[in-house]
């Protein structure tokens, strides 16, 4: 996206009045989520379509993920997160979407029941109330900080968030140590364990909080077996030793309530300590407006539709759920754009019908949440995290005491997020029998 394509939309929205027609639809965040999510609505029909981006670019989190491993399932191709980036980027720029960087959405309110307004603010439009017949939220995560997690100790400086470091490489051209510690076994902990290892610094150790790694099996092969760096699991950071810079970290190993166990403290002499300890999903903006959100996944409870408790506000992608790949986030995302583009067009009406749906027996959360029985598609797909490691189970969906389908998995683990497909015909029954997805033997 150019800087003329910007001004021309910055004249656009800064020219409308209070009066104006409102936008189709309004997209918050332009990472992948927010860029599939705004070419399907287009497709779909939604001609006036705005992306508030609050960054001075397009592509989110893509941007500094220089690695490969993007768009195997989407592109069927092997992209840097870039180059993925760059593919939805021209997607956009072919057709007449607006986009408006570093706008920042203060907050969402319901106007009417076919409008929402999008209170904005940049520094080119100053403050703006926008008002869009559909709203997608598309915001992404962010990362638990050392403050979250309540590691012991000095505070010195060394420590970074994985996210942080990442960035400060890839994309800054900086090194951010020369002996690294990784608190954390999460993707991005994994990938910068190998990236700094290949800009010539030493990755001492990961060290993992559960008795199973939080990242995808082909990372863990790929980032620390190819490169011989230890993983040492039921273990945590104790404590954090330095003055002005990092000078050590003690670890533990911890018992079955995750507390540190004494006498089995193990010290690394390291300058550079990496948190990868998790993501939350970044939901303040859908606060403002009363979405309720779910206290699993700590996005938004919403419908196979991906419309949230407040009619005509969708959420898609990484701010409604964490996933592994940015293949099913895209996917996700380009049903939620649909989605919120027959909305704006009054092809579909908010949900009166719905089915819950919950997670059973070693399972951590289901998405969606509810069934709209009145919209249901041919196929619904359902995403799920398991709460252990486990080897030969079966992925069992109930509806109230009837069981819809059965899928055999030879090994399941919560950080690879498993997904079932439903066929519509098996969703008929009783509106009061609920969905439940367990995981049996």
């Amino acid at each position: 996206m150019d800087a003329q394509h910007d001004q021309n939309v910055i004249q656009r929205i800064a020219g409308a009045d209070a009066d104006a027609r409102a936008w189709d639809v309004l997209v918050v965040g332009g990472g992948p989520a927010g860029l599939a999510a705004a070419v399907a609505a287009y497709d779909e029909g939604a001609k006036n379509v705005l992306i508030l981006e609050r960054e001075k670019e397009l592509g989110g989190i893509l941007n500094q993920c220089v690695h490969n491993g993007f768009g195997l399932r989407r592109f069927h191709a092997e992209l840097t997160g870039p180059e993925y980036a760059g593919r939805y980027i021209d997607e956009v720029s072919s057709r007449a979407i607006s986009v408006a960087f570093e706008a920042t959405v203060l907050e969402l309110h319901s106007l009417n029941e076919d409008e929402v307004g999008v209170r904005v603010v940049s520094p080119t439009l100053g403050y703006k109330e926008l008002r869009g017949k559909s709203v997608v939220l598309s915001t992404g995560c962010r990362e638990r900080t050392r403050g979250a997690i309540g590691v012991p100790g000095d505070r010195p400086s060394g420590v970074f968030t994985a996210g942080a470091a990442q960035k400060y490489v890839n994309r800054e051209g900086e090194r951010v140590g020369e002996r690294v510690v990784i608190l954390g076994s999460g993707d991005i902990g994994l990938i910068m364990a190998r990236r700094l290892t290949l800009e010539g610094a030493k990755v001492l150790a990961v060290v993992e909080l559960m008795p199973y790694s939080n990242g995808l099996t082909r990372n863990i092969v790929q980032c620390l077996e190819d490169f011989d760096i230890p993983l040492y699991l039921s273990h945590t950071v104790s404590r954090i030793v330095g003055k002005r810079r990092l000078e050590k970290v003690v670890i533990s190993q911890v018992d079955a309530n995750r507390a540190p166990i004494p006498g089995t403290e193990r010290e690394f002499e390291c300058d550079t300590l990496l948190l990868s300890v998790g993501l939350i999903p970044e939901n303040e903006v859908a606060r403002t407006c009363g979405v309720e959100l779910d206290r699993r996944t700590k996005g938004p409870i919403v419908t196979q539709t991906r419309e949230t408790t407040i009619p005509r506000v969708f959420s898609c992608g990484n701010a409604l759920h964490v996933h592994d790949l940015v293949d099913f986030v895209s996917e996700e995302s380009e049903g939620a754009g649909r989605a919120a583009a027959q909305r704006a067009l009054g092809l579909t009406q908010r949900a009166t019908s719905c089915v819950a749906v919950e997670p059973g027996t070693l399972v951590n959360y289901v998405v969606p949440q509810r069934l709209d029985l009145t919209s249901l598609g041919d196929k619904t797909p359902f995403f799920l995290r398991v709460a252990n490691v486990l080897e030969n189970k079966k992925i069992v969906v109930r509806r109230g005491d009837r069981v819809i389908k059965e899928l055999k998995r030879q090994r399941v683990a919560p950080a690879e997020m498993e997904r079932v497909v439903i066929e519509r015909e098996l969703l008929d029954g009783d509106p009061n029998d609920k969905i439940t997805v367990s995981l049996e033997d």
